[in-house]
């Protein structure tokens, strides 16, 4: 689950005209000019452009603080008390017009990936699973702890490792793109991918007990594969990342036939190998000279990001844990393949926004546009992790139809997920990543609590994105 998709350069504000200087008693006497031009009709036509295609008399006000307009200047140079009344007067003396978008945007810019596009990452994510099918058998101890398979625990705590670290490394990346830096984001996944592989594991190692070396090796080997990965995603090689997993459709006959124990470890092995040497030529910007960047965004800036990973990839890991059976492998797999299609819905989302933005000339209007568009996206995400989640069940060996109470519990993790992912796009991902912990940290405290969990965490979520995606100024790019 790739955060950061959306980050974008910051965009030019238009600058503000000089304060005028306020005018001298007798001014202009004797020469007829007892009538000067009015300092605030001067400044609504310089910025007409702006206050006309402005929903909200806020979005104006935001402007004029942003220059450094202050309460004192406002009073001297425009008779007014602050910024949100001269916003207000500049709002009523321009007329509304919303001048039609460029036929390039008229998608809104954030659909510019096509929905095949985001089904491609989702595949990508999905893929890497079969590798488990195929080295389940190798991997297969004498003892688990707490319940789990042998095994278990060191590969998910690599594989937490692994999340929580790319997750950050993925925004940092995706900022130097932001910023127009193609080598410098080359530079921080060829120093941040390896280390990141080396944290998991390391983390896998230390959670191993006798008998869970194979295991630890196989978490190893993920650890890997999760950097390199990151990497391709980041600098948008889906399609090379694809071909390397292609090795791995091998897992294929394994479902109902038994394979020699060479191939299954040589076929996760192939594509292992293909992926790290894939990623390595994609990574040669980054070695050179002046790639480093110059400053960069902060690394705490990062860290909310890692964070939103830990609680989200918890929260998955729950959907699957909470049923060992087949129900709950296909609960893990549907929401791995349905994370593409999210991403193109969120694209849908924030591109039908802006050309709201555009088209809509009332706050109230463009509050129940957005209100409704929000609906939508997070309904048709649902109804398609509701039809992967039944697919994955049915097409699975001996699965059983999984049981009302556990449908729900998928519905309100997938909805934490797709809701989290929608506030991270717009900046506020430290709330989203809060939430999603909570809910994580009191799931595997209390398994039981698990539907009461996500489910108030999915309330908060909804609240926290409704108030901020109706506000204009939010969705201003």
């Amino acid at each position: 689950m790739s955060g950061s998709l959306w980050l974008k350069p910051p965009t030019a504000t238009p600058a503000l005209p000089a304060p005028p200087r306020p005018r001298e008693a007798g001014a202009g006497a004797g020469a007829g000019a007892g009538t000067a031009a009015d300092p605030l009709d001067e400044l609504a036509f310089r910025l007409d452009e702006f206050v006309a295609a402005a929903v909200h008399p806020d979005e104006i006000a935001a402007l004029l603080e942003s220059d450094g307009m202050t309460d004192d200047h406002i009073r001297l140079a425009y008779g007014r008390n602050d910024s949100f009344t001269l916003a207000e007067d500049l709002y009523a003396r321009v007329v509304r017009r919303h001048p039609e978008p460029p036929r390039k945007h008229r998608s809104g810019p954030g659909r510019s990936e096509g929905l095949g596009g985001c089904l491609l990452r989702g595949l990508v994510f999905a893929l890497p699973g079969l590798a488990y099918v195929l080295a389940g058998p190798l991997l297969a101890g004498a003892h688990g702890r707490y319940g789990l398979p042998a095994g278990t625990v060191p590969l998910l705590a690599g594989a937490v490792t692994g999340w929580v670290w790319n997750q950050a490394l993925s925004h940092r990346a995706h900022t130097w793109l932001g910023l127009g830096d193609r080598a410098a984001a080359a530079r921080a996944l060829l120093t941040g991918a390896p280390a990141g592989a080396l944290a998991g594991t390391a983390v896998a190692l230390a959670a191993a007990r006798d008998g869970e070396l194979p295991a630890a090796v196989f978490a190893a080997g993920q650890s890997l594969y999760l950097a390199a990965a990151t990497a391709l995603l980041v600098l948008g090689r889906e399609r090379a990342l694809l071909a390397t997993l292609l090795p791995l459709l091998g897992a294929l006959p394994a479902l109902r036939w038994d394979l020699p124990d060479p191939l299954r470890a040589g076929l996760p092995a192939l594509s292992l190998t293909a992926a790290c040497l894939v990623a390595a030529h994609a990574l040669r910007p980054g070695t050179a000279r002046g790639a480093a960047g110059r400053g960069g965004p902060p690394l705490a800036a990062s860290v909310p990001y890692g964070l939103f990973g830990l609680g989200s990839g918890v929260l998955v890991l729950h959907a699957g844990l909470g049923d060992p059976s087949a129900t709950g492998a296909g609960a893990v797999v549907a929401l791995t393949l349905s994370m593409g299609p999210a991403e193109w819905l969120l694209h849908r989302f924030r591109g039908g926004s802006l050309d709201r933005l555009r088209t809509l000339t009332t706050a109230r209007a463009f509050r129940r546009a957005v209100s409704g568009t929000l609906l939508l996206c997070l309904g048709g995400y649902l109804t398609v992790l509701l039809g992967l989640t039944l697919a994955a069940n049915l097409l699975g060996p001996g699965a059983p139809w999984p049981a009302p109470d556990r449908l729900l519990a998928l519905l309100l993790i997938g909805t934490v997920l797709w809701l989290g992912l929608l506030l991270q796009a717009f900046g506020t991902v430290l709330g989203a990543a809060t939430v999603c912990l909570l809910a994580a940290a009191a799931q595997t405290l209390e398994p039981a609590a698990g539907p009461l969990a996500a489910g108030g965490a999915a309330a908060v979520l909804a609240v926290l994105s409704h108030v901020l995606l109706v506000r204009p100024t939010t969705h201003r790019v």
